[in-house]
């Protein structure tokens, strides 16, 4: 008799609080059938060449940008976006597909290295089946990021979504078989986390993508690395917002406040952490204040909505209790901090000040529409407050004076620095971080790279070998 590990994979309409759509969870044959079925489809996969999957894969992006609304609403109805913001991650998607279908030829063609002897190469080749695990903030652009450069590479996937997330997951693997895709080549997962461990350690699986929590991306890579089985983690984040004395304030303001309400505070490169030279720190905070008492919280689908629910009630209990958590320990509750008396997962867009090292907020990461606001007495208090976090993501540096903005920026101990802007997300730019954020890059030549086997390819005379 078939297994079923029972869980939960359901929409609940963040807006409405609402039960939507409920998935069976896959049996633990489902699972066995399914890995076997993509082990198969990749020996025929390696095999097609790079331009007939280019096509495949701009059709993917056509479709996408085509079936734009469909797509977003759906977003918006499972994990809460924005309309606008669902949109532009459809447009954000189909641009990463295009990007590999146009650039993988030339990203994987043979290196040519020096030798003395002979001749020397390195051949770019795909390595099997590959299991990406994925969150529900961004439920395309996070299928995409690694499931773009992978299936340009010659690789096949499986797809472990978030389990608020199916039916996206669903509408894509649909999406992408009407596009040509050959049925096994990407297959997705309906199954629990706690079934994970079996699937990275199953030896069908030769490498592991994942975005999400440290103590996800944690136990991840321990059982990849048990079983000697590369992996990539995009983990958590808690991005500075450096604002040097010399910036354009007001560009400085709006580029936090859009910033920081993004996805409702739901980014990992989200500006968690404003930290501002104390010249500018009064007009800094009070233009902040002003616009956050200003936003307008309400129904995702209204084009006038600035903040949109949170993605579960767990979700915003989790932000909620951290805010009162610093407040507790003596931070300052400048505005909001409560939920709204309505249907659905809303809460108040929030800023704290008088954050100190030892409270929980200093350390820790709030994945919503919470604003922590330190003032600096100099730029080496700045770097030094942005360097003490245990993430190293994203960050940004606003100054008017480019050298000046840099120089801090080298000092920033991440992945990604943005000047005079948040960071951001484009095909042609690598997405990763450091210290625990993670390792790995996505997207741009780097993101095609890490699952290839960089095989080494030597031709000499046998008396001239080396």
């Amino acid at each position: 008799m078939a297994t079923t590990i029972k869980s939960s994979i359901k929409t609940i309409n963040p807006t409405t609080g609402k039960e939507e759509k409920v998935f069976e969870v896959m049996t633990s044959e489902q699972i066995n059938t399914i890995l076997d079925k993509a082990t198969t489809a990749f020996k025929s996969w390696k095999n097609v060449s790079i331009a007939d999957r280019a096509k495949i894969v701009h059709k993917i992006a056509d479709t996408m940008r085509e079936r734009k609304d469909e797509l977003a609403r759906l977003a918006t109805v499972e994990m809460g976006k924005l309309f606008t913001e669902s949109k532009a991650e459809v447009e954000l998607s189909a641009a990463i597909f295009d990007y590999y279908a146009t650039n993988a030829a030339e990203l994987l063609k043979d290196e040519k290295l020096d030798t003395p002897f002979g001749e020397a190469f390195i051949s770019k080749e795909p390595i099997g089946l590959l299991l990406s695990i994925q969150p529900w903030n961004f439920p395309y652009y996070q299928i995409v990021r690694s499931a773009a450069p992978n299936l340009m590479a010659g690789n096949t996937m499986v797809l472990k979504h978030a389990s608020n997330v199916p039916q996206c997951a669903k509408l894509m693997e649909e999406l992408f078989l009407a596009c040509g895709l050959p049925k096994d080549v990407y297959t997705n997962l309906f199954v629990p986390g706690s079934e994970l461990a079996n699937i990275v350690g199953d030896d069908r699986i030769k490498g592991v993508a994942l975005t999400g929590s440290e103590p996800a991306g944690a136990s991840v890579a321990s059982i990849a690395g048990k079983n000697i089985k590369k992996s990539t983690l995009e983990l958590g984040g808690s991005d500075a917002f450096v604002v040097l004395d010399d910036a354009d304030i007001d560009k400085a303001i709006k580029g936090a406040v859009e910033g920081r309400l993004w996805n409702a505070g739901q980014v990992c490169v989200s500006p968690k952490r404003l930290i501002v030279l104390k010249q500018v720190a009064d007009k800094f905070t009070q233009g902040v204040i002003e616009k956050v008492k200003q936003v307008k919280v309400g129904d995702p689908m209204d084009a006038a909505t600035q903040l949109a629910p949170l993605s579960s009630e767990k979700a915003r209990e989790d932000v909620l209790k951290q805010v009162a958590k610093a407040v507790e320990q003596g931070a300052k509750l400048v505005c909001g901090g409560k939920k709204l008396d309505r249907d659905g997962w809303f809460m108040e867009p929030t800023i704290l000040t008088g954050i100190k090292k030892g409270m929980n907020a200093y350390s820790e990461e709030i994945f919503g529409p919470v604003f922590m606001i330190y003032e600096v007495a100099d730029e080496a208090e700045a770097i030094a407050l942005a360097n003490d976090t245990p993430y190293g993501l994203g960050g940004s540096v606003f100054s008017e004076n480019k050298e000046r903005a840099v120089k801090v920026a080298r000092q920033i101990e991440t992945g990604m620095v943005y000047i005079n802007h948040v960071t951001g997300i484009a095909p042609e730019l690598p997405f990763g971080g450091a210290k625990k954020s993670g390792y790995g890059r996505e997207q741009a030549k780097y993101g095609i790279h890490e699952f290839v086997n960089e095989k080494l390819i030597r031709v000499t005379d046998i008396d001239k070998a080396y």
